[in-house]
């Protein structure tokens, strides 16, 4: 395994960058990015222009500030109002596919998901985010179109790849189990799995936010990044995994 290419993949929600102590801060956030330098970070809950979050572009500040490139996909848009999901990395980066997700009635907001293929080096790795809903049966009809032919499901979605996101299911349910049928969950090792939570980030208490990854893809470490600045910087925790490249 000795000089094989390595990779560390980000999945964060971070809660339009307002933290537990009230304060509204995406530099806050591009300093938990530099601190821990992954290659590749998937962001979700991003505001631009929001009059919420003083009306500022929170997924260019975060990237100009960590020096990474950016794509970027509005699920909610109202006026010069947007909000949704971020794809970050060093390397070169080409934005394949973004768009809505499917809904069901009674759903809180929209949701929808992003996929760019980065260059690693000479190799293209595959990164997909989303942050699905609230409610079961949501899930079950946006991880079904996921699995589908405009997502995992293209042709040219091929191995190595890796899918990210705040999924709102933790392992053991049924939406969970059918994006386990296609890809691996970067924590999964069997009977002797121990899930590390990432929800609430003051007091963690479920395995909401998610890396999984085709089989090519081997795991050399994974870690919940809990500490004093995590801890106060979003609701949620960053997961960060480091994959062996094939």
């Amino acid at each position: 395994m000795a000089g094989r290419r390595r990779v560390r993949i980000m999945t964060y929600n971070v809660h339009r960058c307002l933290g537990a102590d009230g304060t509204v801060s995406p530099e806050r956030i591009a300093d938990v990015i530099i601190r821990h330098e992954p290659d590749v970070v998937a962001l979700q809950e991003l505001d631009i222009g929001r009059a919420r979050t003083g009306h500022r572009d929170q997924p260019e500040l975060i990237a100009r500030s960590a020096r990474m490139r950016h794509a970027f996909f509005p699920a909610v848009e109202a006026a010069h109002e947007r909000y949704g999901d971020a794809i970050l990395t060093r390397f070169p980066l080409d934005l394949v596919r973004c768009g809505s997700l499917p809904t069901v009635a009674f759903s809180l907001e929209r949701r929808g998901a992003l996929w760019a293929q980065v260059d690693c080096d000479g190799l293209p790795l595959q990164v997909l985010n989303t942050h699905l809903g609230l409610g079961r049966r949501e899930r079950l009809v946006q991880i079904e179109a996921l699995v589908g032919g405009d997502w995992l499901g293209d042709a040219t979605c091929q191995a190595p790849r890796v899918f990210c996101g705040d999924f709102n299911t933790w392992p053991g349910t049924q939406a969970y189990g059918r994006l386990r049928q296609v890809l691996h969950n970067a924590q999964d090792r069997g009977r002797h799995t121990w899930w590390r939570n990432t929800f609430p980030s003051r007091c963690p208490m479920v395995c909401i936010d998610h890396v999984m990854h085709s089989p090519d893809l081997k795991v050399r470490s994974v870690e919940v990044l809990r500490n004093r600045l995590t801890r106060v910087a979003s609701d949620h925790l960053p997961l960060i995994v480091e994959f062996t490249l094939p």
